[in-house]
Protein backbone atom coordinates (compact mmCIF):
# COMPACT_ATOMS: atom_id res chain seq x y z
CA UNK A 1 0.00 0.00 0.00
CA UNK A 2 2.25 2.52 0.56
CA UNK A 3 4.28 1.77 -2.85
CA UNK A 4 0.87 2.73 -3.85
CA UNK A 5 0.22 5.53 -2.51
CA UNK A 6 3.82 6.84 -3.36
CA UNK A 7 2.42 6.16 -6.79
CA UNK A 8 -0.58 8.16 -6.29
CA UNK A 9 -2.58 5.10 -7.70
CA UNK A 10 -5.24 6.12 -4.96
CA UNK A 11 -5.55 9.81 -6.50
CA UNK A 12 -5.40 8.74 -9.78
CA UNK A 13 -8.68 6.49 -9.35
CA UNK A 14 -10.34 8.59 -7.50
CA UNK A 15 -10.20 11.34 -9.87
CA UNK A 16 -11.28 8.61 -12.88
CA UNK A 17 -14.20 7.58 -11.13
CA UNK A 18 -14.58 11.60 -10.96
CA UNK A 19 -14.04 11.86 -14.00
CA UNK A 20 -16.53 9.74 -15.33
CA UNK A 21 -19.48 10.72 -13.15
CA UNK A 22 -18.81 14.04 -14.44
CA UNK A 23 -18.83 12.64 -17.99
CA UNK A 24 -22.22 11.11 -17.18
CA UNK A 25 -23.63 14.28 -15.49
CA UNK A 26 -23.00 16.46 -18.46
CA UNK A 27 -25.05 13.49 -20.84
CA UNK A 28 -27.69 13.77 -17.98
CA UNK A 29 -30.88 15.87 -19.83
CA UNK A 30 -31.87 18.75 -17.82
CA UNK A 31 -35.45 17.02 -17.39
CA UNK A 32 -33.85 15.12 -14.81
CA UNK A 33 -32.67 18.17 -12.24
CA UNK A 34 -35.60 19.92 -10.39
CA UNK A 35 -35.65 22.95 -8.00
CA UNK A 36 -37.18 23.05 -4.17
CA UNK A 37 -39.94 25.26 -5.02
CA UNK A 38 -41.00 22.39 -8.18
CA UNK A 39 -40.24 19.64 -5.84
CA UNK A 40 -42.69 20.75 -3.06
CA UNK A 41 -45.47 21.73 -5.01
CA UNK A 42 -47.64 18.86 -2.42
CA UNK A 43 -45.54 19.93 0.29
CA UNK A 44 -47.85 21.45 2.87
CA UNK A 45 -45.94 23.90 4.96
CA UNK A 46 -47.68 23.46 8.58
CA UNK A 47 -47.94 26.24 10.87
CA UNK A 48 -46.17 30.09 10.40
CA UNK A 49 -46.30 30.23 14.48
CA UNK A 50 -47.35 27.87 16.84
CA UNK A 51 -50.72 28.31 19.14
CA UNK A 52 -51.97 26.41 22.07
CA UNK A 53 -55.55 27.37 21.87
CA UNK A 54 -56.86 24.14 21.02
CA UNK A 55 -60.47 22.69 21.89
CA UNK A 56 -60.66 19.05 21.66
CA UNK A 57 -58.73 16.11 20.17
CA UNK A 58 -60.20 14.31 17.12
CA UNK A 59 -58.09 11.58 16.04
CA UNK A 60 -58.73 8.79 13.58
CA UNK A 61 -57.27 5.60 12.56
CA UNK A 62 -57.29 3.84 9.44
CA UNK A 63 -55.20 1.18 7.55
CA UNK A 64 -54.39 -0.75 3.77
CA UNK A 65 -52.81 -3.97 3.23
CA UNK A 66 -49.84 -3.33 0.65
CA UNK A 67 -48.82 -6.58 -0.13
CA UNK A 68 -49.70 -6.92 -3.92
CA UNK A 69 -52.59 -10.04 -4.45
CA UNK A 70 -49.89 -11.85 -7.24
CA UNK A 71 -47.09 -12.26 -5.40
CA UNK A 72 -47.01 -15.91 -5.72
CA UNK A 73 -47.27 -15.02 -10.09
CA UNK A 74 -44.83 -12.33 -10.04
CA UNK A 75 -41.30 -11.48 -9.25
CA UNK A 76 -40.80 -8.74 -6.54
CA UNK A 77 -37.72 -8.71 -4.79
CA UNK A 78 -36.81 -8.22 -0.63
CA UNK A 79 -35.03 -5.07 0.05
CA UNK A 80 -32.92 -4.87 2.92
CA UNK A 81 -29.96 -6.53 2.75
CA UNK A 82 -29.10 -8.38 -0.39
CA UNK A 83 -29.60 -7.63 -4.74
CA UNK A 84 -31.44 -10.11 -6.47
CA UNK A 85 -33.38 -12.14 -3.83
CA UNK A 86 -36.89 -12.31 -5.10
CA UNK A 87 -40.14 -12.99 -2.41
CA UNK A 88 -40.68 -16.71 -2.07
CA UNK A 89 -44.16 -16.73 0.15
CA UNK A 90 -45.53 -13.87 2.98
CA UNK A 91 -44.83 -14.27 6.68
CA UNK A 92 -47.22 -11.00 7.25
CA UNK A 93 -48.67 -8.65 5.29
CA UNK A 94 -47.32 -5.21 4.35
CA UNK A 95 -49.39 -2.05 5.63
CA UNK A 96 -49.68 1.59 5.54
CA UNK A 97 -51.24 2.58 8.68
CA UNK A 98 -52.52 6.21 9.13
CA UNK A 99 -53.70 8.64 11.72
CA UNK A 100 -55.40 11.56 11.24
CA UNK A 101 -55.38 14.51 14.11
CA UNK A 102 -56.88 17.65 15.07
CA UNK A 103 -56.96 20.34 17.88
CA UNK A 104 -60.08 21.84 16.69
CA UNK A 105 -58.55 25.19 16.80
CA UNK A 106 -59.53 25.47 13.02
CA UNK A 107 -55.71 25.66 11.98
CA UNK A 108 -56.48 22.11 10.41
CA UNK A 109 -55.19 18.93 11.10
CA UNK A 110 -51.93 16.22 10.73
CA UNK A 111 -51.80 13.18 9.02
CA UNK A 112 -48.80 10.51 9.95
CA UNK A 113 -48.97 7.41 7.44
CA UNK A 114 -46.20 4.85 8.46
CA UNK A 115 -45.44 2.43 5.62
CA UNK A 116 -43.93 -1.23 6.27
CA UNK A 117 -40.86 -0.79 3.85
CA UNK A 118 -37.17 -0.45 3.98
CA UNK A 119 -37.79 3.50 3.07
CA UNK A 120 -39.47 5.56 0.33
CA UNK A 121 -38.18 8.67 -1.70
CA UNK A 122 -39.82 12.15 -1.29
CA UNK A 123 -40.65 12.08 -4.42
CA UNK A 124 -42.68 9.05 -3.98
CA UNK A 125 -44.57 10.96 -0.98
CA UNK A 126 -45.21 13.45 -2.78
CA UNK A 127 -47.06 11.72 -5.56
CA UNK A 128 -49.12 10.26 -2.47
CA UNK A 129 -49.76 13.95 -0.92
CA UNK A 130 -50.93 14.76 -4.73
CA UNK A 131 -53.68 12.32 -4.37
CA UNK A 132 -54.81 13.16 -1.17
CA UNK A 133 -54.83 16.56 -1.59
CA UNK A 134 -56.38 16.46 -4.90
CA UNK A 135 -59.31 14.03 -3.89
CA UNK A 136 -60.22 17.37 -2.02
CA UNK A 137 -61.66 14.59 1.10
CA UNK A 138 -59.95 16.02 4.09
CA UNK A 139 -60.41 19.90 4.56
CA UNK A 140 -58.11 22.07 6.58
CA UNK A 141 -55.13 19.68 6.62
CA UNK A 142 -52.16 21.61 7.09
CA UNK A 143 -49.37 18.59 6.79
CA UNK A 144 -49.07 15.04 5.67
CA UNK A 145 -46.64 12.93 7.09
CA UNK A 146 -45.31 10.11 5.51
CA UNK A 147 -42.46 7.32 6.88
CA UNK A 148 -40.91 3.84 6.33
CA UNK A 149 -41.28 1.66 9.48
CA UNK A 150 -37.94 0.31 8.29
CA UNK A 151 -38.28 -3.46 7.67
CA UNK A 152 -35.96 -5.33 5.92
CA UNK A 153 -38.12 -8.00 4.54
CA UNK A 154 -40.72 -5.89 2.19
CA UNK A 155 -41.10 -5.71 -1.28
CA UNK A 156 -38.19 -2.90 -2.57
CA UNK A 157 -40.14 0.63 -2.85
CA UNK A 158 -36.10 2.69 -3.33
CA UNK A 159 -35.15 0.06 -6.45
CA UNK A 160 -31.35 -0.83 -4.81
CA UNK A 161 -32.10 -4.34 -4.86
CA UNK A 162 -32.82 -5.67 -8.12
CA UNK A 163 -31.60 -8.13 -10.17
CA UNK A 164 -27.67 -6.60 -9.50
CA UNK A 165 -26.62 -2.81 -8.28
CA UNK A 166 -27.36 -1.26 -11.71
CA UNK A 167 -30.71 -2.34 -12.14
CA UNK A 168 -34.59 -1.07 -10.91
CA UNK A 169 -35.80 -3.13 -7.96
CA UNK A 170 -39.02 -1.58 -8.24
CA UNK A 171 -42.29 -2.93 -9.53
CA UNK A 172 -43.94 0.08 -11.10
CA UNK A 173 -47.48 -1.53 -10.85
CA UNK A 174 -47.20 -2.21 -7.26
CA UNK A 175 -45.44 1.30 -6.50
CA UNK A 176 -48.69 2.83 -7.92
CA UNK A 177 -51.05 0.74 -5.98
CA UNK A 178 -48.86 1.07 -2.79
CA UNK A 179 -49.41 5.13 -3.24
CA UNK A 180 -53.08 4.71 -4.06
CA UNK A 181 -53.60 2.35 -1.26
CA UNK A 182 -51.71 4.44 1.11
CA UNK A 183 -53.36 8.05 0.74
CA UNK A 184 -56.47 5.80 1.02
CA UNK A 185 -55.66 5.33 4.71
CA UNK A 186 -54.76 8.62 5.34
CA UNK A 187 -58.46 9.97 3.85
CA UNK A 188 -60.16 6.92 5.81
CA UNK A 189 -58.55 7.83 8.33
CA UNK A 190 -60.03 11.07 8.09
CA UNK A 191 -63.20 9.48 7.94
CA UNK A 192 -63.12 7.69 10.67
CA UNK A 193 -62.18 10.57 13.18
CA UNK A 194 -63.71 10.68 16.53
CA UNK A 195 -63.82 12.45 19.59
CA UNK A 196 -61.63 11.72 22.89
CA UNK A 197 -58.57 12.03 24.86
CA UNK A 198 -54.52 12.16 23.94
CA UNK A 199 -52.06 10.55 26.84
CA UNK A 200 -48.42 10.09 26.56
CA UNK A 201 -46.24 7.71 28.48
CA UNK A 202 -42.29 6.12 28.75
CA UNK A 203 -40.73 2.91 29.71
CA UNK A 204 -37.19 2.02 28.61
CA UNK A 205 -36.46 -1.29 26.81
CA UNK A 206 -33.92 -2.46 28.87
CA UNK A 207 -31.29 -5.45 26.68
CA UNK A 208 -33.37 -5.14 23.91
CA UNK A 209 -31.07 -3.03 22.10
CA UNK A 210 -27.14 -2.51 20.83
CA UNK A 211 -25.34 0.28 18.77
CA UNK A 212 -22.96 -1.66 16.35
CA UNK A 213 -20.97 1.51 15.86
CA UNK A 214 -18.88 3.90 18.55
CA UNK A 215 -20.18 5.97 19.93
CA UNK A 216 -22.32 3.71 21.84
CA UNK A 217 -25.53 5.47 22.42
CA UNK A 218 -28.78 5.40 21.35
CA UNK A 219 -32.71 5.96 22.59
CA UNK A 220 -33.66 3.13 24.63
CA UNK A 221 -37.43 4.83 25.26
CA UNK A 222 -40.37 3.48 24.19
CA UNK A 223 -42.55 6.58 23.86
CA UNK A 224 -46.61 5.54 23.41
CA UNK A 225 -49.01 8.02 22.55
CA UNK A 226 -52.56 6.66 23.06
CA UNK A 227 -55.79 7.70 22.03
CA UNK A 228 -58.74 7.04 24.18
CA UNK A 229 -62.53 7.55 22.28
CA UNK A 230 -65.29 8.76 23.95
CA UNK A 231 -67.33 6.82 22.47
CA UNK A 232 -65.35 3.57 23.99
CA UNK A 233 -64.03 2.34 20.89
CA UNK A 234 -60.89 0.98 20.06
CA UNK A 235 -57.74 2.84 21.41
CA UNK A 236 -54.95 3.64 18.88
CA UNK A 237 -51.57 3.68 20.32
CA UNK A 238 -48.81 5.45 18.19
CA UNK A 239 -45.51 3.58 19.60
CA UNK A 240 -41.84 5.51 19.30
CA UNK A 241 -39.29 2.89 19.04
CA UNK A 242 -35.64 3.52 17.57
CA UNK A 243 -34.92 0.19 16.32
CA UNK A 244 -34.04 -1.37 12.68
CA UNK A 245 -36.38 -3.87 11.43
CA UNK A 246 -34.13 -6.77 10.50
CA UNK A 247 -34.60 -9.20 13.06
CA UNK A 248 -35.32 -11.90 10.22
CA UNK A 249 -32.13 -11.16 9.41
CA UNK A 250 -30.20 -11.54 5.89
CA UNK A 251 -31.26 -14.81 4.67
CA UNK A 252 -35.24 -14.20 4.72
CA UNK A 253 -36.98 -14.54 1.52
CA UNK A 254 -39.98 -13.45 3.54
CA UNK A 255 -42.66 -9.82 2.76
CA UNK A 256 -42.94 -9.05 6.47
CA UNK A 257 -42.97 -5.77 8.41
CA UNK A 258 -40.62 -7.76 10.67
CA UNK A 259 -40.97 -7.07 14.69
CA UNK A 260 -43.14 -4.26 14.07
CA UNK A 261 -46.18 -6.61 12.99
CA UNK A 262 -45.64 -8.96 16.27
CA UNK A 263 -45.80 -5.69 18.28
CA UNK A 264 -49.16 -4.78 16.88
CA UNK A 265 -50.83 -8.51 17.23
CA UNK A 266 -49.76 -8.48 20.86
CA UNK A 267 -50.60 -5.35 21.65
CA UNK A 268 -54.05 -5.79 19.72
CA UNK A 269 -54.92 -9.28 21.33
CA UNK A 270 -54.07 -7.91 24.92
CA UNK A 271 -56.27 -4.94 24.46
CA UNK A 272 -59.28 -6.74 22.76
CA UNK A 273 -58.41 -4.63 19.75
CA UNK A 274 -56.34 -1.64 20.15
CA UNK A 275 -54.96 0.10 16.22
CA UNK A 276 -51.37 0.12 16.74
CA UNK A 277 -48.91 2.54 14.06
CA UNK A 278 -45.42 1.97 14.76
CA UNK A 279 -42.78 5.28 13.91
CA UNK A 280 -39.30 4.32 14.10
CA UNK A 281 -36.38 6.70 15.70
CA UNK A 282 -32.87 7.55 14.88
CA UNK A 283 -31.39 4.48 13.88
CA UNK A 284 -28.44 5.59 12.42
CA UNK A 285 -25.30 4.18 13.62
CA UNK A 286 -25.95 1.00 13.69
CA UNK A 287 -29.18 0.30 16.14
CA UNK A 288 -30.33 -2.66 16.04
CA UNK A 289 -31.59 -5.68 18.32
CA UNK A 290 -29.12 -6.87 21.12
CA UNK A 291 -28.64 -10.22 19.78
CA UNK A 292 -27.63 -9.28 16.07
CA UNK A 293 -24.86 -11.84 16.43
CA UNK A 294 -27.86 -14.45 16.71
CA UNK A 295 -30.08 -13.53 13.76
CA UNK A 296 -28.29 -11.58 11.41
CA UNK A 297 -27.09 -14.47 9.54
CA UNK A 298 -29.38 -17.50 11.17
CA UNK A 299 -31.82 -19.77 9.06
CA UNK A 300 -35.40 -18.41 9.10
CA UNK A 301 -36.87 -21.13 11.48
CA UNK A 302 -35.14 -19.79 14.15
CA UNK A 303 -34.91 -15.85 12.86
CA UNK A 304 -39.01 -16.11 12.68
CA UNK A 305 -39.46 -17.06 16.28
CA UNK A 306 -36.55 -14.51 17.56
CA UNK A 307 -38.88 -12.08 15.26
CA UNK A 308 -42.22 -12.87 16.74
CA UNK A 309 -40.82 -12.57 20.23
CA UNK A 310 -38.92 -9.27 19.84
CA UNK A 311 -41.84 -7.34 18.75
CA UNK A 312 -43.83 -9.20 21.67
CA UNK A 313 -41.71 -7.50 23.84
CA UNK A 314 -41.62 -4.49 22.52
CA UNK A 315 -45.53 -4.58 23.22
CA UNK A 316 -44.74 -5.64 26.60
CA UNK A 317 -43.36 -2.74 27.53
CA UNK A 318 -45.71 -0.24 25.67
CA UNK A 319 -48.46 -2.28 27.62
CA UNK A 320 -46.38 -1.85 31.10
CA UNK A 321 -46.18 2.41 30.95
CA UNK A 322 -47.45 3.40 34.08
CA UNK A 323 -46.88 6.94 33.53
CA UNK A 324 -49.15 8.58 31.56
CA UNK A 325 -50.58 12.17 31.07
CA UNK A 326 -53.15 13.92 29.39
CA UNK A 327 -52.10 15.83 26.44
CA UNK A 328 -53.58 19.26 25.94
CA UNK A 329 -54.85 19.69 22.83
CA UNK A 330 -52.76 21.15 20.46
CA UNK A 331 -50.87 20.14 17.78
CA UNK A 332 -48.43 22.28 15.22
CA UNK A 333 -46.01 21.55 13.03
CA UNK A 334 -44.06 23.29 10.15
CA UNK A 335 -42.06 21.87 7.66
CA UNK A 336 -39.56 23.25 5.59
CA UNK A 337 -37.82 22.02 2.33
CA UNK A 338 -33.54 21.81 1.70
CA UNK A 339 -31.48 21.07 0.12
CA UNK A 340 -28.21 18.81 0.41
CA UNK A 341 -24.99 18.36 -1.62
CA UNK A 342 -24.73 14.97 -2.51
CA UNK A 343 -20.78 13.51 -2.96
CA UNK A 344 -21.79 9.93 -2.85
CA UNK A 345 -21.10 8.91 -6.75
CA UNK A 346 -22.60 5.71 -6.59
CA UNK A 347 -25.56 6.83 -5.23
CA UNK A 348 -25.41 9.15 -7.83
CA UNK A 349 -25.06 7.08 -10.37
CA UNK A 350 -27.44 4.81 -9.97
CA UNK A 351 -29.92 8.13 -9.71
CA UNK A 352 -29.40 9.10 -12.92
CA UNK A 353 -29.41 5.34 -14.41
CA UNK A 354 -33.29 5.82 -13.46
CA UNK A 355 -32.89 3.03 -9.89
CA UNK A 356 -33.81 5.52 -7.34
CA UNK A 357 -35.57 8.79 -8.44
CA UNK A 358 -35.28 11.40 -5.39
CA UNK A 359 -35.52 14.85 -6.63
CA UNK A 360 -32.01 15.89 -7.67
CA UNK A 361 -30.94 19.97 -8.30
CA UNK A 362 -28.15 21.64 -9.62
CA UNK A 363 -25.91 24.60 -9.12
CA UNK A 364 -24.22 26.69 -11.52
CA UNK A 365 -21.11 24.91 -10.83
CA UNK A 366 -22.61 21.41 -11.25
CA UNK A 367 -22.68 20.45 -8.30
CA UNK A 368 -25.96 17.96 -7.50
CA UNK A 369 -27.84 18.33 -4.36
CA UNK A 370 -30.69 15.91 -2.92
CA UNK A 371 -33.87 17.83 -2.50
CA UNK A 372 -35.40 17.02 0.82
CA UNK A 373 -37.57 18.14 3.86
CA UNK A 374 -37.23 18.13 7.70
CA UNK A 375 -40.62 19.14 10.19
CA UNK A 376 -40.81 19.98 13.61
CA UNK A 377 -44.23 19.04 15.20
CA UNK A 378 -45.24 19.49 19.02
CA UNK A 379 -48.26 18.16 20.62
CA UNK A 380 -50.08 19.79 23.70
CA UNK A 381 -48.31 23.27 25.10
CA UNK A 382 -44.69 22.32 24.92
CA UNK A 383 -45.24 18.12 25.48
CA UNK A 384 -43.73 16.39 23.38
CA UNK A 385 -41.78 17.40 20.93
CA UNK A 386 -41.10 15.71 17.54
CA UNK A 387 -38.09 15.68 15.20
CA UNK A 388 -38.86 14.58 11.40
CA UNK A 389 -35.89 13.42 10.02
CA UNK A 390 -35.33 12.34 6.27
CA UNK A 391 -32.97 9.09 7.06
CA UNK A 392 -31.28 7.19 9.53
CA UNK A 393 -29.84 9.88 11.72
CA UNK A 394 -26.71 8.51 14.28
CA UNK A 395 -27.78 8.63 17.99
CA UNK A 396 -25.29 11.10 18.43
CA UNK A 397 -26.38 14.33 16.46
CA UNK A 398 -29.52 13.85 18.83
CA UNK A 399 -28.16 13.36 22.18
CA UNK A 400 -24.76 15.63 21.93
CA UNK A 401 -22.54 12.31 22.86
CA UNK A 402 -20.56 12.75 19.91
CA UNK A 403 -16.90 11.11 19.90
CA UNK A 404 -13.94 13.36 21.02
CA UNK A 405 -11.34 14.27 18.48
CA UNK A 406 -8.95 11.72 19.94
CA UNK A 407 -11.84 9.14 19.48
CA UNK A 408 -12.83 9.94 16.20
CA UNK A 409 -11.65 8.49 12.77
CA UNK A 410 -11.00 11.94 11.17
CA UNK A 411 -9.04 13.10 14.69
CA UNK A 412 -11.33 16.46 14.46
CA UNK A 413 -14.13 17.32 17.46
CA UNK A 414 -17.73 17.67 16.33
CA UNK A 415 -18.96 21.22 16.02
CA UNK A 416 -22.46 20.74 16.31
CA UNK A 417 -25.85 22.17 18.34
CA UNK A 418 -27.63 18.75 18.74
CA UNK A 419 -31.11 18.02 18.52
CA UNK A 420 -31.29 17.71 22.66
CA UNK A 421 -29.59 21.80 22.37
CA UNK A 422 -32.76 22.53 20.94
CA UNK A 423 -35.36 20.95 22.92
CA UNK A 424 -38.34 23.04 23.65
CA UNK A 425 -40.37 20.50 25.44
CA UNK A 426 -40.89 18.14 27.89
CA UNK A 427 -40.22 15.15 25.88
CA UNK A 428 -38.63 15.03 22.59
CA UNK A 429 -38.07 12.37 20.09
CA UNK A 430 -36.97 11.66 16.72
CA UNK A 431 -38.95 10.36 14.34
CA UNK A 432 -36.60 8.82 11.46
CA UNK A 433 -36.70 8.22 7.97
CA UNK A 434 -39.98 10.72 7.42
CA UNK A 435 -41.03 11.91 4.23
CA UNK A 436 -37.88 10.41 2.48
CA UNK A 437 -34.61 8.21 3.00
CA UNK A 438 -31.49 10.05 2.69
CA UNK A 439 -29.53 6.76 4.17
CA UNK A 440 -27.38 7.58 7.04
CA UNK A 441 -26.18 10.84 8.83
CA UNK A 442 -23.02 10.93 10.45
CA UNK A 443 -21.54 13.31 12.08
CA UNK A 444 -18.48 14.83 10.07
CA UNK A 445 -15.96 13.97 12.59
CA UNK A 446 -16.01 10.67 11.65
CA UNK A 447 -17.21 10.53 8.77
CA UNK A 448 -14.46 8.05 6.87
CA UNK A 449 -13.94 7.07 3.86
CA UNK A 450 -12.22 4.44 1.59
CA UNK A 451 -8.86 6.03 0.42
CA UNK A 452 -9.14 5.27 -3.66
CA UNK A 453 -12.77 3.42 -3.58
CA UNK A 454 -14.81 6.36 -1.63
CA UNK A 455 -18.52 5.16 -1.34
CA UNK A 456 -18.11 1.69 -3.70
CA UNK A 457 -15.70 0.11 -1.16
CA UNK A 458 -16.04 0.05 3.00
CA UNK A 459 -13.09 2.08 4.95
CA UNK A 460 -11.25 0.81 8.18
CA UNK A 461 -9.99 3.81 10.08
CA UNK A 462 -6.58 3.77 11.76
CA UNK A 463 -8.33 2.77 14.64
CA UNK A 464 -9.25 -0.56 12.63
CA UNK A 465 -13.32 0.80 13.08
CA UNK A 466 -15.12 0.03 9.43
CA UNK A 467 -17.33 2.69 8.33
CA UNK A 468 -19.78 0.70 6.01
CA UNK A 469 -22.50 3.50 7.08
CA UNK A 470 -20.80 5.72 5.12
CA UNK A 471 -21.48 4.13 1.33
CA UNK A 472 -25.05 4.64 1.86
CA UNK A 473 -24.72 7.93 2.93
CA UNK A 474 -24.90 11.49 0.88
CA UNK A 475 -21.81 12.64 2.03
CA UNK A 476 -19.97 14.18 5.35
CA UNK A 477 -22.02 17.48 5.27
CA UNK A 478 -25.61 15.91 5.68
CA UNK A 479 -25.70 15.56 9.27
CA UNK A 480 -24.52 19.37 9.57
CA UNK A 481 -27.16 21.02 6.81
CA UNK A 482 -30.06 19.12 8.45
CA UNK A 483 -29.59 20.08 11.96
CA UNK A 484 -28.69 23.69 10.66
CA UNK A 485 -32.26 23.76 9.11
CA UNK A 486 -33.80 21.94 12.06
CA UNK A 487 -33.02 24.50 14.51
CA UNK A 488 -34.01 27.55 11.78
CA UNK A 489 -36.94 25.73 11.64
CA UNK A 490 -37.64 25.33 15.76
CA UNK A 491 -36.59 28.84 16.12
CA UNK A 492 -38.66 30.21 13.22
CA UNK A 493 -42.23 28.92 14.94
CA UNK A 494 -41.90 31.53 17.93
Amino acid sequence: MKILRFLRIPNLVRKIISALLSLIIFFVPNSLYTTKDESSEYMLKGDDVFSYEGQKWTVGFSKEVLTPDDINEETYYIAGYNTNNPAKSVLDDMYAKAVYLDDNSGRGGVAICAIDCVGISRKDINDIRKLVIESEKIPNLKSINICATHTHSAIDTQGLWGKNFLSDGKNEDFMSELKSRTAKAIISAYEARKDGALYFGTAESENLLTDTREPIDYDSTVTSIRFDPSDGSDDTYIVNFTCHAEMLGSKTTFVSADFPAYMDKEINERTGGANVVFLNGAVGGLITGAEIDTFLRADPEFTIEHTKQFGKSVAEIVLSISNETAISPAINIKTKSIEIKCDNTALLLVRFLGVLNNDVSKDENKNISIISEVSYMELGEKQIGIYMIPGELSPELESGNFLSAEESANRTPASYKSLSEMARCEHNFVLGLCNDELGYIIPENDFYLHEWLPYFNNAVDEDGRKHYEETNSLGPQAAGIILEEMENLITSVE
